[in-house]
């Protein structure tokens, strides 16, 4: 069924986010007693809610984005090309970006979202986070009153359980798995916080979440059985 989509009616994305502050200890009381209560089955026995802090990004409601990289493909007669940018800074600006991106260019039924793990991270922790700053959602985020068969999003990980949906498997080993080359990252995920708040390096950022959208494009075209991207075909715009 994928094969049959046009791939320009497709963007793809990825987020990166952390921590909401830097340092559990600016967070106001109240705030902390929440937290302390919404981490407490993930921290192990030794662990204090000050000390799980680091990771407390990939919760919305604890954490922010601090990037949005996209990619789109284009065609003209045989040649490929596969677009990719990024939104980054003030949050509110980097959620109005896209949004503006999505009702610009890709606000029509044919249009569809497209990330790994998607359907469980970013799609959710996008919409939830332009609620929190009362940006109204664009029509490819806001899932009230939605049909499943009406949701405007793919899903790269749902798409390779097959139904099995026991098990995860990540961006990294799937690009492996599928012989997608993936060159060394300068990062990774556990890293983003230290790289932002403390190195305060923005770009490494952007190029680790820019590598991974190109992943998740990859990933798509090899369950569609086309042949991969190849380095000339990418634009960074």
């Amino acid at each position: 069924m994928i094969s049959k989509l046009n791939l320009e009616n497709i963007l793809f994305l990825d987020i990166e986010t952390v921590p909401e502050v830097q340092y559990f200890s600016e967070l106001d009381e109240t705030k902390q007693a929440l937290w302390e209560h919404k981490s407490q089955y993930q921290r192990k026995d030794d662990e204090t809610p000050e000390d799980f802090y680091q990771r407390a990004g990939i919760w919305a409601e604890f954490g922010k984005i601090i990037c949005i990289s996209v990619g789109y493909f284009t065609f003209k007669g045989d040649l490929r090309n596969f677009r990719v940018t990024s939104f980054f800074g003030n949050e509110v600006k980097i959620l109005k970006d896209f949004k503006n991106l999505l009702i610009s260019h890709f606000s029509d039924t044919k249009h569809l979202l497209c990330a790994h793990n998607g359907k469980e991270f970013d799609f959710p922790y996008i919409a939830r986070r332009m609620i929190i700053h009362h940006i109204e959602l664009p029509y490819k985020l806001n899932l009230f009153g939605k049909k499943p068969w009406e949701v405007p999003h793919l899903d790269t990980l749902d798409l390779w359980k097959f139904g099995d949906y026991k098990t995860y498997t990540s961006l990294k080993l799937l690009t492996n798995v599928l012989g997608i080359p993936s060159p060394k990252d300068d990062i990774d995920g556990s890293e983003v916080y230290r790289v932002y708040y403390e190195e305060n390096d923005i770009d490494r950022i952007i190029n680790y979440c820019e590598k991974d959208t190109i992943a998740v494009a990859q990933i798509f075209l090899r369950l569609r059985g086309d042949d991969i991207l190849t380095e000339d075909e990418i634009i960074h715009i």
